[in-house]
This record gives structure tokens, sequence and C-alpha cells, in this order.
């Protein structure tokens, strides 16, 4: 269980830096990190740093891939997480 939340914080800090890294390239019209990146890192369970990266950095909000998307993905891994806990778990 110890290493899920270690892997979870890990992951969520990376999705939140990416979205930072994005912003500050895109301002100086740098190479991008793909958009395939930054869901993969969401899919992957940084859901919740992308989506706080988002909301702070005002970064992809105009995106439905992105302001749909992240979140759906993020109730969709609440709800395996919640499942997976109750027969794991109990």
């Amino acid at each position: 269980m110890d290493i899920l939340i270690y892997y979870l914080i890990v992951i969520n800090a990376l999705g939140l830096l990416f979205m930072l890294a994005d912003k500050i390239k895109a301002q100086k019209n740098q190479w991008r990190i793909p958009e395939a990146t930054l869901m993969g890192i969401g899919l992957l369970g940084g859901s919740l740093g992308c989506i706080l990266g988002m909301r702070l950095f005002r970064h992809k909000t105009k995106h439905p891939k992105f302001f749909v998307g992240l979140p759906v993905i993020l109730v969709a891994q609440i709800i395996l997480l919640m499942v997976l806990y109750v027969r794991l778990w109990q």
C-alpha cells in the first residue's frame, strides 16, 4: 500500500511539472511536450497533478481532451482504487 501512495505522489508531481514545462515552452515558442505524453501521465495515475497544472498555470484549459478527459480519467481512477481497496484490503 505504501508503494502505491509513493507512486501516486511521484506521478502526480510529474503531471504538474510537465504541465508547467509545456506552458513555459508554449510561451517561448519552443518545442512542446506532446499531448499524448500529457494524457499518458494522466492515464498512469497523474490525472490529479495534470488537472492542478491546468488550473494553476491556465494551460490546456480550452482543449476538451484535457478539460473533460482528465476529470473523467480521475473519476475512473478513484472508482478503481475504491474497488481495489474493498476487494484486496478488507
